[in-house]
């Protein structure tokens, strides 16, 4: 017990540790809260009063309350220490409480800091621990063992640019192991700082590479690059026009495209949590060439030469460009009848953000019945016109009859067919139709066959040189999903979301998408990207958007419109408490509200305001809204991004929103010279309209007749005959999985690969490893961007690191 720091304030316990210690005094009756909370009021150090107490009991009355855990934090927002509470709990008696305060039999008291530095410098990682046995020690870099790494010191004399990576530090004690956090180790290449010369540094922070102005041609990307050594490692966030640049958190910038909007003035600011510097200002700019025909002679204009005296220019060749990018996402996973998948939500999220970084209009979608997913495309369709580039991904259940490929909706039947699901190949059709300039499928699913369905559709497509399919798997295979506890990518957009913003031909992408899963050990042999195409020009999703004359504004105007959010709000109640309420997006139809207490009296003694009496059509579940920490909500994409110190909650299937979103706000106190102790009420109704996608109404069952006379073929995406956790590592198929297997699902569809790993501690203060099956979703902080960043993912090395370490246990 006396290796606990004793100081600190129990607020800053985890999560977990504070569950646990609610658990242990909420069962019991004679040394439980009720007793801890008499204990407490005794000492002066601490205010507890009987109308806190009061406010503890009545948590029994919620779904999942614990008076406990309320006991815990009012304690620990009047200051109580971690020493208070072991003081408390040893005059109650509670052991069982105590014993979640126990040292564990091996903890790192020393973890590896993350590092920048010059080439030739020494590298030295540190990691102690203590333990009930003798320690055992050693060093990973990414997943291979660092040779001789066996010591608690970690040194590399001198350092070079290949030991640049990411470490990481296994301690073994008796049966017991702990993994350190990751380090990172950036390493300066010294050839760059034009033959100066450093002392040692001393782990100041010292700005060795300033950024570079350039020019950008039309259509070419351009790399910015600073750089910083220092201890901690620099934290880098570049600035464009003196504002910050989302995702602009790494040393180097791809400015893309030499499109108009990414050129101004960049500039970068470098801080290690100590002391904070700023790069020069630089400027992106272009100098447009433009060249004229004069009797067979090509002649070049003043604007051929370029702010920077490079000379004359060639005359620019004719650059493919689209009227506009437009790109529909749908992931299923909450399957009515069918296996319930992970992996759509996070692939879903990562490629819209990806997409927006293209100058896609993206449009995210999840969870969608067979009428909702109709009229998502129909929507999709009027986006399109001549020269769009129309992008559909989906992920989910699906399957392949006679070449052509069906996505299922989560209200499909058991067995499906074909009246049941959508037909890719007759959404192509009328894709076509439009004369788009690039049609692109990206199809997540299983394509086994379905012998349920008998029908064979006969959808003659025109000849075109403009489609491009990207299937996960093979003809009369399954897509995998790796199980898991946690979010993280599938195997497809694993490696996909690492290639998408390559500025290469679609199909060159592609390629490079299919090699790379080809080196997945988990997969191989399994799982392999089939790309099909038609494509006779060097069409790239990264092509400029130069718009038509004949572009249809209106349904652009309107599909932008349907994602925009309502406006934060700030509502004043009689009792003089101001509370705001804040809105965010997750997905095109998943709304994030959060309350947040901005000003109450000053005799009000406990304040709070939740949100509630919501559509029953929204089937918001009332134990999994107004949480304290988005992840309790179920927001774990955005968490990072939202405000802190509110309470939050999840709005999902707003698609099937008929009127208004109309909810009520209310507000909880209690003053300090209230005779009696129960809290008052105050409410006010709040009506946000129609929110992001609930505005273009996809509940509807059946669409506009006009479409129907223009798709008359089967299935087509308008009409339908028919409306309608183990602690093993697992591979599992059922994310994309045919129904004829799925009786046997538990028995045939897991691939053994991999060998439980317990008890490891990941890099950001919570146990990375704990529960870890190997996952079809890897957590990734990559949020909307533009201009580009390019990065390595830590939490995807942490995946490719333990799974490393599972195959060779084997």
């Amino acid at each position: 017990m006396e290796s606990l720091d004793r100081s600190m304030r129990i607020s800053s316990l985890k999560e977990s540790l504070v569950k646990k210690l609610s658990d242990a005094l909420d069962k019991s009756t004679d040394k439980g809260w009720r007793k801890l909370g008499t204990i407490v009021s005794n000492d002066r150090r601490v205010k507890i009063s009987s109308n806190d107490m009061e406010m503890c009991s009545l948590k029994v009355l919620e779904l999942e309350g614990s008076p406990s855990h309320m006991l815990l934090r009012l304690m620990g927002e009047r200051g109580c220490t971690t020493g208070h509470l072991i003081d408390y709990l040893k005059t109650l008696g509670n052991t069982e409480a105590l014993q979640c305060l126990q040292p564990p039999a091996l903890q790192i008291v020393i973890q590896p800091q993350s590092v920048a530095l010059l080439c030739g410098y020494n590298l030295h990682l540190s990691c102690h621990a203590v333990g009930q046995s003798p320690l055992q020690y050693q060093w990973f870099k990414s997943k291979e063992e660092v040779p001789n790494g066996i010591s608690p010191n970690l040194v590399i004399s001198p350092v070079q640019l290949k030991d640049a990576g990411f470490y990481i530090c296994r301690v073994n004690s008796g049966d017991a192991f702990e993994f350190s956090h990751w380090a990172e180790v950036d390493v300066l290449n010294i050839s760059t700082l034009s033959g100066k010369s450093y002392p040692y540094l001393d782990g100041q922070l010292k700005l060795l590479i300033q950024p570079q102005s350039r020019r950008v041609d039309f259509g070419e990307n351009v790399l910015l690059e600073c750089g910083a050594v220092g201890r901690p490692i620099p934290q880098y966030q570049w600035h464009k026009n003196a504002v910050p640049i989302p995702n602009g958190t790494k040393r180097k910038l791809v400015v893309s495209h030499g499109m108009q909007d990414t050129y101004g003035r960049y500039h970068c600011v470098i801080s290690n949590g100590a002391d904070i510097i700023c790069t020069n200002e630089v400027e992106v700019v272009t100098a447009p060439k433009i060249s004229i025909q004069v009797s067979g002679a090509v002649e070049s204009s003043e604007a051929d030469y370029d702010i920077f005296g490079e000379g004359p220019g060639l005359p620019v060749p004719e650059q493919l460009h689209a009227t506009d990018k437009v790109a529909l996402l749908i992931g299923n996973l909450s399957y009515q009848n069918h296996v319930q998948l992970k992996a759509p939500m996070v692939d879903v999220y990562d490629l819209t953000n990806l997409l927006r970084q293209l100058n896609f209009k993206v449009v995210s979608l999840l969870d969608l019945t067979e009428s909702e997913m109709r009229n998502a495309v129909e929507e999709f369709l009027l986006l399109l016109h001549k020269g769009v580039y129309g992008l559909l991904y989906y992920a989910g259940h699906g399957y392949e009859n006679y070449g052509n490929s069906f996505m299922v909706p989560v209200d499909a039947p058991n067995p499906y067919r074909s009246a049941n699901c959508l037909c890719v190949q007759s959404i192509l059709r009328l894709m076509q139709e439009k004369e788009t300039g690039l049609n692109v499928f990206l199809l997540d699913m299983c394509r086994k066959r379905n012998f349920h369905c008998k029908s064979t559709p006969n959808i003659v497509l025109r000849v075109t040189a403009n489609i491009v399919f990207g299937y996960a798997t093979c003809q009369d295979a399954e897509a995998f999903e790796l199980s898991s506890t946690g979010f993280i990518n599938g195997v497809f957009v694993k490696f996909l979301k690492k290639r998408l913003l390559d500025d290469e031909k679609i199909t060159v992408m592609l390629d490079r998408v299919a090699e790379d899963m080809g080196h997945f050990d988990a997969t191989k042999g399994k799982q392999a990207l089939e790309i099909r195409s038609s494509l006779s020009e060097r069409r790239a999703l990264t092509d400029v958007i130069l718009p038509g004359d004949s572009e249809d504004q209106t349904h652009s105007r309107q599909w932008a419109k349907a994602h925009e959010l309502p406006e934060s709000m700030c509502l004043d109640f009689d009792c003089g408490a101001q509370i705001k309420l804040g809105f965010a997006a997750e997905f095109s139809n998943v709304l994030i509200i959060y309350t947040h207490i901005v000003k109450k009296p000053t005799d009000m003694s406990f304040c709070q305001a939740h949100v509630t009496d919501f559509s029953k059509e929204l089937d918001v579940d009332p134990k999994e809204i107004n949480r304290e920490t988005p992840e309790e909500t179920g927001i774990y994409l955005l968490s990072s991004s939202l405000p802190q110190h509110c309470l939050y909650t999840r709005i999902s299937s707003l698609q099937k929103l008929r009127g208004e979103l109309v909810f009520t706000v209310c507000l909880q106190g209690s003053f300090t010279d209230m005779d009696d102790d129960h809290p008052v009420h105050w409410t006010k109704t709040v009506n946000i309209g129609k929110p992001l996608i609930a505005r273009l109404a996809l509940h509807r069952a059946m669409r506009r007749n006009s479409c129907l006379q223009t798709c008359p073929i089967p299935h087509s995406p308008s009409c339908s005959p028919c409306h309608s956790p183990t602690p093993e590592h697992h591979l599992h198929q059922g994310g994309y999985h045919n129904p004829d297997y799925q009786s046997d699902f538990s028995h045939n569809n897991y691939l053994d690969v991999f060998e439980p790993m317990q008890g490891a501690v990941g890099g950001r203060g919570e146990s990375y490893y704990d529960n870890l099956n190997l996952c079809h979703h890897e957590p990734d902080d990559c949020g909307p961007s533009n201009p580009i960043e390019a990065s390595d993912d830590i939490d995807e090395l942490q995946t490719a690191f333990i799974n490393s370490l599972q195959l060779q246990s084997q």
